[in-house]
């Protein structure tokens, strides 16, 4: 300290702190607000912190990009797709105005029928009642024929005669105009969003008065299909942690150099295509193939009693686990060779059995990488779709299968996005019970 109370500088500090002050005039800080060298200095460490700030946040910025445009973007679209029912608003939109007003009971007044007639004639002339065909047809098959016939009567100018009414007209050129269902789907399809996706997925519909009603027994599927895939991805989950972690626990106990042969074993499926991992459990599971043959070779069974392992769920399972398995072992290792082997030594020197030992002090600390372990292998089940594509046959395909089928076979994406919105509600549903229990920051330790 100076005379004056002040802090004393060297000139090689005082150099450094002039040319600090520079960046903090540059940067449109007025010279009169700085009062001695504390306040400079203080000022210069702000300036310095905010422009390190800065540059991490520009080195960052690709990666937020990537992600955003790679991840949060799509995630939009299906949650925009999943509710959108905007066909009829687009391509017909003074029949979406005039349904929209009609209060749903009987069947829709002349006006509205007019209305109707008029812009479907349209429609077909312009080759853009296909849209507006399509997407009536995914709530009632038929739909698609019906407007395609009346389009084309009307687009020849078919109609009423002048004494005539659009409702008898129309109920004479084809009887489905007569039902009321077919007017209350039109009038459903008139708003902007809808729940009938999500109603459908869930096995439910819209009855004739508006109320959400069962779908027939022979309809409710989907249901089913998301029970079994969340039993399927459980059971995977486990058959993986039981399997896995005896490996883990033998790999952190034995020297680095035998345990890294046996960590490239573990990891060699990853350098095999998972088509090829696949399809080679076709040639293991079939009924002509390596198992059953040796089944049969060793007497346990005969020629006609051989076992349908695969193109069902038990394929299913068998497969899933074999490909989902080293991504339980190497969570759990990674956990168990941070745990001293003496913690179990000074526990049975103390008294304690192997088992309690073992139960009682080493499973404890293994539980993060078992979480963590859990949690990928089961959010990584839940979403497969080759594995039960090839090996699954009818009985073993999951709800992945059935997202792809309505994206690529019947072009239902706004359904298809439904069942995916479902799904990833569901997998969240899962990382936020895991977070409750165990801790998302622990799982940085596995």
């Amino acid at each position: 300290m100076n005379g004056n109370g002040k802090p004393a500088f060297d000139a090689g500090q005082i150099a450094g702190l002039d040319a600090a002050f520079a960046i903090v005039r540059a940067v449109g800080v007025p010279e009169d607000k700085i009062e001695d060298a504390d306040r400079r200095q203080h000022l210069v460490r702000g300036v310095a912190a905010g422009l390190h700030r800065s540059r991490a946040f520009l080195l960052v910025a690709p990666l937020l990009l990537f992600l955003a445009v790679t991840y949060l973007v799509p995630i939009g679209g299906i949650l925009f797709r999943s509710v959108d029912d905007s066909a009829l608003q687009t391509w017909m939109p003074k029949t979406a105005a005039a349904f929209a007003q009609w209060d749903g009971a009987g069947l829709p007044d002349e006006d509205t029928l007019a209305v109707f007639a008029a812009e479907l004639g349209q429609a077909r002339k312009e080759r853009t009642i296909g849209r507006v065909a399509n997407h009536l047809n995914y709530r009632m098959s038929g739909m698609r024929s019906l407007f395609n016939k009346t389009g084309r009567r009307l687009a020849a100018g078919g109609g009423p005669d002048a004494a005539g009414n659009w409702r008898e007209w129309l109920a004479q050129l084809d009887p489905r105009w007569g039902r009321r269902q077919v007017w209350t789907i039109i009038k459903a399809a008139s708003g902007r969003y809808t729940q009938v996706n999500y109603l459908a997925a869930l096995d439910l519909r819209r009855g004739d008065d508006g109320g959400v009603a069962r779908q027939p027994e022979g309809k409710r599927i989907y249901v089913k299909i998301f029970l079994r895939t969340l039993w399927v991805s459980l059971a995977v989950t486990l058959f993986c942690l039981l399997l896995g972690f005896p490996v883990a626990h033998l790999m952190a106990g034995l020297p680095p150099r035998i345990s890294n042969w046996l960590m490239i074993m573990v990891l060699l499926p990853f350098w095999t295509s998972l088509l090829v991992r696949t399809t080679s459990w076709i040639a293991l599971l079939q009924s002509n193939g390596v198992i059953n043959g040796t089944l049969v070779w060793l007497g346990l069974i005969g020629d006609d009693e051989r076992i349908q392992m695969v193109f069902n769920l038990t394929g299913t399972v068998v497969a899933m686990i074999y490909v989902l398995l080293p991504f339980m072992v190497l969570p759990l290792y990674s956990v168990m060779r941070g745990i001293p082997r003496s913690l179990t030594r000074v526990a049975v020197s103390l008294g304690a059995t192997p088992l309690t030992a073992f139960a009682r002090v080493y499973l404890p600390q293994t539980l993060v990488g078992v979480g963590a372990g859990s949690l990928l292998v089961f959010m990584l089940a839940v979403g497969y779709y080759i594995t039960p594509a090839l090996v699954g046959g009818q009985s073993g395909q999951l709800i992945s299968n059935f997202i792809f089928y309505h994206i690529k076979v019947s072009l239902n994406w706004g359904f298809a996005s439904a069942l995916g919105v479902i799904l990833l509600a569901a997998v969240l549903l899962v990382y936020w019970v895991y977070h409750k229990l165990v801790g998302i920051e622990k799982m940085r330790v596995a």
